[in-house]
């Protein structure tokens, strides 16, 4: 999902709009193994870099891991089933749209209060 810093404050605020690879019915990316260098602020997560980032959201695998924490039942990892974040309504599918379809002054217009961060 995109972010959008206040300048002022330094807060953060995540927004309905995605990367224009993401499949938004699926929920992944449509060309992952090039995804770097399509998109040139696309991020390498790893647990390490996920205890640095205080922005991202609480049911964020890599964010869990570096707590200490257990995957919830609904991870497709715990789950087996790609679909088990859909049906526990975690995921974003129906929620986001393409950043490309929106104008850059009207990005604001799309900040979010759904994710807990």
């Amino acid at each position: 999902m995109i972010k959008l810093e206040d300048e002022d404050s330094g807060q953060v605020h995540y927004t309905s709009l995605v990367c224009d690879l993401l499949d938004t019915s699926r929920c992944r990316c449509t060309n992952y193994p090039a995804r770097h260098e399509l998109v040139s602020d696309c991020i390498e997560f790893s647990a390490d870099l996920a205890a640095t980032l205080g922005w991202l959201p609480t049911t964020c695998a890599y964010r869990r891991v570096a707590q200490g924490l257990d995957l919830p039942d609904w991870h497709p990892l715990v789950s087996g089933s790609q679909e088990s974040v859909h049906e526990a309504g975690i995921s974003v599918r129906g929620k986001v749209i393409p950043v490309r379809l929106v104008d850059a002054d009207e990005q604001e217009d799309h900040i979010i209060d759904w994710v807990e961060s």
